[in-house]
């Protein structure tokens, strides 16, 4: 027969010191000491709840894993320090795993009572204190999915609006580039009819077909000038086709230096062309060089808009598997995209430094698009439309070739005071005015990170000097799927002194 605990021991720990003689004795009858030794384990994390465990005597420590890494959450010698099977009187409705590891540092002795018999005694002698205790928590669960739901539709929207922005401007310029294209090519038409008219000779119709060949390929190859530069081309090309009478000149200098062309290449051009029809043969290669220019406008801009519906896919996943390998920097980019319209309104520099020979990783990169998302737009709003937002990504320990991957999304804002950095990842802890945050978004992500992926969320902060450190596994993490669904994450070794 196992060894029992007697009432008057029981009676002694502060977690049954107000039960009545009757309670006691069912206790003790009902549960059983377990002796371990030290450096054992009591129990492991993500394995069935089937004991609650209450400590007589020893050291014991509850640990959790953390991107790979084992990390202690608390220590104790206190007897009646407790863990184990709480969650028991909530049977099935939620998945019964121990959240934590819990370990015996020294010889150790615990009071042990089967799970269906602690929900027995929570369930049976305190029924008010059940119901409390189930309204809070099935409450508290049913407020985190709506709001963190609603959250998740205004950053929805707010992306939605930076997206439709973003490819406003780029659509704008490729309606207005194609209509200035129909006129050119209009203008361009007329000017080789009024040639043709002008009675020019065959053998100058070719030499003007090569000046405008040759014109376009120094288009394609031309190099950007400051504005100084620019000016000075344009000052002294415009004199030089005054000087030749050449109509509307300081119209045509802008185009002309604009496609690389100088001094030298339009005498060139008159010498070709023996000093004859020299205005229109410029004019007709100036409708030319606009042509050309509009349509790397409309390239550019039918690119900014393919990059940014492609960024968009890439963010939202769309027709992607939820759980793939992948390269972290291809999401935090974008989201930099979808969240461009946002930074660029402010005073605000990007610095990306990041280590492209990273490993990829398992990940659900969906929601990890939410975690860059929330990060950075907390790093904006710190800083309050000035400073310097740096993303770097590295592994955490260089030397270990199993290291888990490190982002750090850094601000230089004013940074988070020390006395509540250990709330922020509370849900609904929030440090903006009412009305303005949910309290969830760094919750979310932590939730994200931690319990989805295995890593871990931490942040240091100094004034001009805040990072939020995101780890993530190289291997696929052994997930705590109870802490997922939203059982509470950090109860472990729990006692009263």
């Amino acid at each position: 027969m196992a060894d029992r605990v007697s009432p008057d021991e029981l009676k002694s720990l502060f977690l049954f010191e107000a039960l009545d003689p009757e309670q006691l004795a069912w206790l003790s009858e009902h549960g059983a000491v377990e002796e371990r030794e030290a450096g054992s384990t009591v129990y492991g994390e993500g394995e069935p709840a089937t004991c609650f465990f209450v400590l007589l005597s020893g050291t014991i420590k509850m640990s959790r894993n953390v991107g790979g890494a084992r990390v202690e959450i608390s220590r104790t010698t206190h007897p009646g320090s407790y863990g184990g099977s709480y969650m028991a009187y909530l049977g099935e409705r939620v998945p019964q795993r121990y959240l934590q590891t819990l370990t015996a540092l020294t010889a150790s002795r615990f009071y042990v009572l089967p799970a269906a018999d602690f929900a027995t005694v929570v369930t049976t002698w305190f029924p008010m204190t059940v119901h409390l205790l189930e309204g809070l928590y099935f409450g508290n669960q049913a407020s985190q999915a709506t709001v963190g739901q609603r959250e998740r539709l205004q950053a929805l929207g707010s992306l939605t609006a930076g997206l439709t922005h973003e490819l406003n401007n780029p659509a704008a310029a490729t309606a207005r580039a194609a209509s200035l294209l129909r006129e050119r090519v209009a203008k361009s038409r007329h000017k080789l009819a009024a040639l043709a008219r002008g009675d020019i000779p065959r053998q100058l119709l070719a030499v003007l077909v090569d000046l405008q060949e040759d014109a376009i390929e120094r288009c394609a190859k031309a190099k950007e000038l400051s504005p100084v530069e620019t000016n000075d081309r344009e000052d002294e090309l415009g004199d030089w086709l005054e000087s030749r009478d050449v109509p509307m000149a300081w119209d045509l200098a802008p185009t002309l230096v604009a496609a690389g062309l100088d001094i030298d290449w339009v005498e060139d051009a008159d010498s070709r062309l023996g000093g004859q029809h020299l205005d229109s043969a410029l004019h007709w290669i100036g409708y030319t060089l606009e042509t050309e220019q509009l349509m790397m406008e409309i390239s550019q801009a039918s690119g900014r808009i393919s990059e940014l519906v492609t960024a968009a896919k890439q963010y939202s996943q769309l027709d992607r598997a939820p759980h793939q390998w992948i390269d972290v920097h291809d999401g935090i980019d974008s989201t930099l995209v979808m969240l461009s319209g946002k930074i660029n309104k402010k005073d605000i520099t990007v610095d990306k430094e990041y280590d492209r020979s990273l490993p990829q990783i398992p990940a659900y990169p969906g929601e990890l698009n939410q975690v860059w998302t929330n990060l950075i737009v907390n790093a904006i709003g710190a800083m309050n439309g000035k400073g310097t937002l740096t993303i770097r990504t590295s592994l955490r320990r260089p030397e270990d070739p199993d290291s888990p991957v490190q982002v750090e999304v850094c601000d230089t804002g004013p940074g988070v005071p020390k006395e509540i950095q250990e709330r922020i990842f509370e849900p609904f802890f929030t440090t903006k005015p009412v009305g303005e945050g949910t309290g969830l978004g760094l919750d979310i992500s932590w939730r994200i990170v931690v319990n989805r992926h295995g890593g871990d969320l931490t942040v240091q902060s100094v004034p001009g000097d805040t990072k939020f450190i995101v780890c993530l596994p190289r291997i696929e993490p052994n997930r705590n799927i109870a802490a997922e669904r939203g059982v509470p994450a950090e109860p472990g070794a729990e006692h009263h002194d």
